[in-house]
């Protein structure tokens, strides 16, 4: 998805204890020894949620307690040993905040940007419970309406809705009606549904679902449903179209004002809910809606920097983003050198510009700033930028070169990432 695929996380350094883990076998053995519950925070640096998170949220007396409580263990996405968890957790966006007991069994998973409002009485729900999932699951087949609703939102958080409704299926028949009286269970049953209908490719499935779930008391989660249904109703015809489209842009209006553009906001990813209101906008036509939206997203987030990139990273992220979107490109290239500056150790930054220029057919100015991302990447997103570098190289006609960068990143890390080495190959034309 446009939006949940930017969504992500990055734990924060200050407050974390000095021996904490950084895989998450190592997490668990420590955990084992402790018999106390593991958080894995899978981050990556190219996520925009990282930094949010990181100022905003985990840090103070909350983060303090809970490092008390648990282990605490930064997973980078990019790595292998992430990259494989991951995959075998079922995480399939970031942030994600996954909770294993000390034997490694999942007890719940946080996605997404939280308010502290949110995350902190989210996570002491699940380890306050101190119930694995299959342990959620047998109180629920016992008729534990509560452990039902538990057992959805597992599946839910997985984005898995095939697995969950057919795990709900197998409940007996009482429990499910009684189940299906409560809201918050039918609201967790309705985006399973849209879960389903979206990996089935079944655009009326996941246009019905998205209703459904748009008609709930969904909050902070509205700008990711309105992304699938705008992406389910591409086909339609513009009149069918704008009837679905008008009613979710009264809604986003209506966040944008009371829980984003305000002193304190209620929901934490302002940019899914400035760029699905822009998108809604471009959808109905209406370009000076569209322009608005962003030209007070860009005006917000640079008043809130006041001029220093390094006050807020996902503010300063945002307003790249924000200025992508509405293409004022003259203003993003004078940006991204700014944030170079302001982020020098990071890799994203000259990646980005990089790629921004060779998509705009300047391969000579752009091989330089891959060039220096790749001295600072590594894992997954060094194959990324190798694969930038050998499109610049093969517009300059540089093949030679072109083949010696896809030796050696394959050497360094060719036996990982089996996907993302095809694309590179692919790339170099082997």
């Amino acid at each position: 998805m446009r939006t949940i695929a930017l969504m992500c996380a990055i734990l924060s350094s200050g407050t974390l204890h000095a021996a904490a883990p950084t895989t998450v076998d190592a997490a668990i053995a420590q955990a084992a020894k402790a018999h106390t519950p593991v958080l894995l925070d899978f981050s990556a640096p190219w996520c925009y949620s990282c930094y949010f998170m990181e100022t905003h949220v985990l840090n103070g007396k909350e983060w303090t307690a809970l490092n008390a409580k648990v282990i605490i263990a930064p997973i980078d996405a990019d790595s292998p040993d992430g990259a494989a968890w991951m995959k075998k957790l079922d995480v399939k966006a970031l942030p994600a905040y996954v909770v294993l007991d000390e034997n490694g069994a999942e007890l719940g998973t946080i996605l997404a940007e939280q308010t502290r409002e949110v995350f902190y009485p989210a996570i002491a729900k699940i380890i306050d419970g101190a119930s694995t999932l299959d342990g959620f699951k047998s109180k629920a087949e016992a008729g534990s309406i509560d452990s039902v609703a538990t057992v959805l939102g597992a599946y839910s958080a997985r984005d898995d809705g095939s697995a969950g409704l057919a795990w709900y299926a197998t409940l007996p028949p009482s429990t499910r009606q009684s189940a299906a009286r409560q809201s918050h269970v039918s609201l967790w049953l309705a985006r399973l549904e849209l879960a389903r209908a979206v990996h089935a490719d079944d655009n009326a499935g996941s246009i019905a679902a998205a209703q459904k779930v748009l008609a709930g008391d969904i909050g902070c989660d509205r700008p990711y449903i309105v992304d699938r249904l705008l992406e389910a109703s591409d086909k339609q015809t513009p009149a069918a179209r704008s009837a679905l489209l008008k009613r979710q842009r009264a809604a986003l209006d209506t966040m944008l004002d009371h829980d984003f553009f305000v002193a304190k906001p209620a929901c934490a990813d302002q940019r899914s809910a400035v760029v699905a209101t822009a998108d809604v906008d471009s959808a109905l036509g209406d370009a000076v809606a569209e322009k608005a939206v962003l030209d007070r997203a860009i005006d917000a987030v640079r008043v809130q920097l006041g001029g220093n990139l390094t006050k807020d990273r996902n503010a300063a992220d945002n307003l790249r983003v924000y200025l992508v979107r509405a293409k004022r490109t003259a203003e993003l290239d004078a940006l991204y050198p700014r944030l170079i500056a302001a982020y020098p150790d990071d890799y994203v930054y000259p990646y980005r510009f990089g790629r921004s220029l060779l998509e705009r057919g300047q391969p000579a100015r752009a091989l330089p700033l891959l060039e220096a991302a790749a001295e600072k990447s590594y894992g997954e997103n060094r194959l990324a930028v190798a694969t930038q570098r050998v499109l610049a190289l093969k517009a300059l006609k540089r093949q030679a070169d072109a083949e010696k960068v896809v030796s050696d990143v394959l050497e360094q890390t060719g036996q990982w990432f089996p996907e993302q080495v095809a694309k590179l190959r692919k790339t170099l034309g082997t």
